[in-house]
């Protein structure tokens, strides 16, 4: 493997810590404090800050650095996550994703706002508070540190109060039940040239469990021969921990390359024998206690050492590095510190989150390029081709349907579909990444707007094909600018009509009859449809004396180069959001449906197939050439009755269905396929429900059977064709036409077969 496929698989990796960071700051918006959730964040950023100086991205570096020290402020509960601190955080993030898609593809970023949010992390990491924030920022630890500290005499003695009772607390295991590691480590000079801080890897090596650190200061110079550049300094730890030497590993994932690191287990020959361990002094500084951040080292040096002309030196270029040993014996104290009855929620919490982790652990992935995937993908179709051809000849040659081969034919057909079915698998995806990027979107455009809006999603972990994710981008994007900038009203209207100041926009998935369905709602103004009729007045889209029901005035907004915005901003008035909108679902297969109640908002409506590749569906024959109709859109079948037909007009014809009256489409007629309508008692009729038309019987000759086809692009083959969504190959090798009932239903109603009308509805 050379570097550039080592970097691919690091971006690969930053996607994955970019949506683990967006998801993490925005439950933490919505209120959630769980310590994980923190953990979560500030492990994202410092997963990509470590892989980026892996590979000398120093832009990258550098602003990863800064966010991850304001969000080890958030950790160490130095800084409060209100509002306006994850307003900040969640900008980072945006401008985080924006300096790793520059360094994967060669781009630029914004580099004014890029400086402007360092200076703003900086200040939160420093406790300035932002001025629109009305809680505070810096939160001083309960324990300990509420009584004054007790005075020092002229030795430096200064007494520590303790309770003889916390050697039977039951909740907190002596330290010689648990292994004990030995650990030496020693950095290197590029683990700093790359960001890292030897200090921060040891703080998260103590909350592994009970340690003691020891520096050793041999290898400093004297002052003429010291250089800011090197690393002079190594740390000896003992731990005291159950979670295993892979543990404490994982704390130097990113720094192994650029450090000695060696790990030991200790065996302890007093423990083994049963004797019992006498109580060790342990060297500790109160001094951490104060607000100043800087504090001498609490190493214990030998006699000859503090005699030698080098200590000087020595106690100032260690009083940073050393402060590591002071902060660990402190968080271990503090740790103790809360009450008794705090402790079972706490274990119970710690049980909880174990269990979680664990469960997340057992599902090992592989990464597969997408390529291999298709691949294998129409080899499937393929087969399923092949399987249907080779069951066809068995059919046509075997009269009786009882050979053994026609029942091995059987079962390759069932094991085909397995097959099948769990290739599909493997290439269906969550929507939640595409979701996860409309929240960076509603946030810019409610900036730019000056509007106050709630992004909310659901259904995050329905799946679906991944070639369909990678094209709902686009459309998602331009629906919710639409959704914010022309659905939602300003705070001021909000609170005029009685409605909160904040806008709410909504985003579900969920399946439904084989297909996913998204929508997008919100609680605005809904559709100003004397506007949007006047609008399409002026552009000559309609006539004035148009008689058009609330759909279609709806359905205007998707006509290219239409727009009610009264000036063209950055935002809208060009006219080509909503035209873009209706052009890619169509070119996916799907459909898309407005329902909007005049102050109560607007819902848009999109149905996708699951997948691109294959479709159940019923064969049927209309005018001697062969159809598919996907079976998700069938509801029923059955064979007329005379009494059952009624004409009324010149052309038109209903079919009574249980006391209830459905009209009654050819199908052969709206093709044109033939020139005058067959006889519907002759014919069976396919009762089909689609998302705008209603229910409608479609006339055909005769139905074949249910087949499952592999669906072929028509239009990428040979040319757009009105009324047919795609193409496949039958089992005898001839090619059928895969029908597009909605566009069938819309002609039915009286709109012509035009091109520009088809939905391409495949599945």
């Amino acid at each position: 493997m050379d570097m550039n496929e080592i970097k691919e698989i690091f971006f690969q990796e930053c996607e994955e810590q970019l949506a683990e960071l967006e998801s993490g700051l925005l439950k933490l918006n919505d209120g959630d404090r769980d310590p994980e959730t923190v953990n979560a964040v500030f492990r994202a950023v410092h997963s990509i800050k470590g892989g980026a100086g892996a590979f000398g991205l120093d832009d990258l570096v550098s602003f990863a650095h800064v966010f991850e020290t304001t969000l080890d402020c958030v950790r160490s509960n130095r800084l409060d996550p209100g509002p306006e601190v994850l307003k900040v955080m969640l900008k980072s993030a945006d401008v985080l994703a924006d300096l790793t898609n520059a360094a994967r593809d060669g781009g630029s970023v914004d580099e004014a706002r890029s400086r402007q949010l360092i200076k703003e992390l900086e200040a939160l990491a420093n406790g300035e508070v932002p001025q629109a924030s009305a809680a505070p920022v810096e939160v001083v630890a309960k324990p300990v540190a509420a009584a004054a500290p007790p005075p020092v005499n002229d030795e430096g003695f200064q007494p520590v109060a303790f309770s003889f009772d916390d050697f039977d607390a039951a909740e907190e295991p002596p330290l010689m039940e648990m292994p004990t590691y030995e650990i030496v480590f020693k950095p290197k000079s590029d683990l700093y040239a790359k960001g890292n801080e030897a200090t921060l890897l040891l703080r998260d090596l103590s909350r592994l469990g009970e340690m003691s650190i020891h520096c050793d200061m041999g290898a400093l110079p004297t002052l003429e021969r010291l250089s800011p550049e090197s690393a002079y300094f190594s740390w000896k730890i003992q731990l005291a921990t159950d979670k295993g030497e892979d543990a404490i590993r994982t704390v130097f994932e990113f720094a192994e390359w650029d450090c000695d690191l060696e790990i030991s287990l200790v065996e302890d020959e007093a423990t083994q024998s049963g004797e019992e361990l006498p109580m060790q002094p342990v060297p500790f500084d109160l001094s951490i206690l104060d607000d100043e951040p800087a504090v001498s080292v609490g190493v214990v040096e030998e006699e000859e050492q503090l005699a030698s002309r080098q200590q000087d030196i020595r106690n100032a270029a260690v009083s940073a590095a050393g402060t590591a040993s002071n902060v660990l014996q402190m968080a271990q104290s503090a740790a103790r510190a809360p009450a008794e009855k705090a402790a079972p929620a706490a274990s119970a919490a710690q049980s909880a989150a174990a269990q979680q982790a664990a469960a997340s652990a057992g599902t090992p992935t592989i990464r597969v390029d997408l390529d291999r995937v298709d691949r294998l993908i129409n080899l499937v179709g393929e087969l399923v081709i092949n399987q249907a051809m080779l069951s066809q000849s068995v059919v046509e040659n075997d009269a009786n349907g009882t050979s053994s081969i026609n029942m091995g034919l059987e079962e390759l057909q069932q094991l085909t579909r397995e097959i099948q079915d769990s290739v599909m698998a493997i290439r269906a995806q969550p929507v939640k990444p595409v979701f996860q990027r409309m929240s960076r979107i509603v946030r810019e455009i409610a900036d730019m707007t000056g509007k106050s809006v709630r992004l909310i999603t659901e259904g995050e972990n329905t799946e679906v094909d991944k070639t369909v994710i990678d094209k709902l981008a686009e459309p998602l994007t331009h629906m919710i600018r639409n959704a914010v900038d022309h659905g939602l009203e300003t705070p001021e209207k909000r609170l005029a009509a009685g409605k909160s100041a904040e806008g709410t926009v909504r985003l579900t998935a969920k399946h439904r009859s084989g297909r996913i369905v998204i929508e997008l709602a919100d609680d605005g103004a809904g559709i100003n449809r004397e506007k949007v009729r006047q609008k399409a007045i002026d552009n000559d889209l309609i006539a004035a004396d148009a008689n058009l029901s609330d759909e279609e005035i709806d359905n205007l907004i998707f006509h290219a180069g239409f727009s009610t915005a009264d000036k063209i901003s950055d935002i809208s008035g060009r006219g080509v959001g909503m035209d873009v909108v209706k052009r890619s679902i169509q070119a996916l297969g799907g459909r898309i449906n407005i329902s909007s109640k005049p102050g109560h908002g607007s819902v848009f409506t999109m149905s996708l197939p699951l997948t691109l590749a294959v479709l159940d569906g019923m064969v049927v024959t209309v005018a001697n050439q062969t159809l598919v109709v996907p079976l998700t859109a069938i509801v029923e079948t059955l064979q007329p009755e005379a009494s059952a037909i009624h004409s009324f007009g010149s052309n038109q014809r209903l079919i009574s269905i249980r006391n209830s009256f459905c009209p009654l489409v050819d199908v052969g007629r709206i093709l044109n396929f033939r020139a005058i309508q067959a006889n519907p008692v002759e014919g069976v009729a396919l009762l089909v429900e689609s998302e705008g038309g209603g229910q409608r019987a479609l006339m055909v000759d005769a139905i074949q059977g249910q087949r499952q086809v592999v669906i072929k692009s028509l239009e990428a083959n040979y040319t757009h064709v009105p009324g047919i969504a795609a193409a496949t190959i039958l089992g005898d090798g001839r090619v059928a036409l895969i029908l597009d009932v909605d566009t069938i239903v819309a002609a039915s109603r009286g709109q012509s077969l035009k091109p520009e009308m088809s939905l391409a509805a495949a599945g």
